[in-house]
């Protein structure tokens, strides 16, 4: 495994590091019709992992910044 550190100018408002609401939406839209047992179609199941790899990669930068954030107090 290798590792990149990259610097970033983080916004002011760090804390909205977030997935956008129509984003979100979706995806638990096509989770939700995959627990109903209705199966998602091929695009349908990449745009799944798509929208929930954008979500942890968005969690992550965010605990990152907040971990950066207490080392600069």
């Amino acid at each position: 495994m290798s590792s990149v550190t990259v610097e970033l100018d983080l916004p002011q408002d760090w804390n909205q590091f977030r997935m956008p609401n129509a984003l979100k939406a979706r995806l638990t839209d096509l989770l939700d019709q995959q627990d109903n047992g209705l199966g998602l179609s091929e695009s349908e199941r990449e745009e799944a992992q798509a929208l929930t790899e954008l979500s942890d990669m968005l969690s992550l930068m965010k605990l990152r910044a907040e971990v950066a954030e207490r080392g600069r107090k």
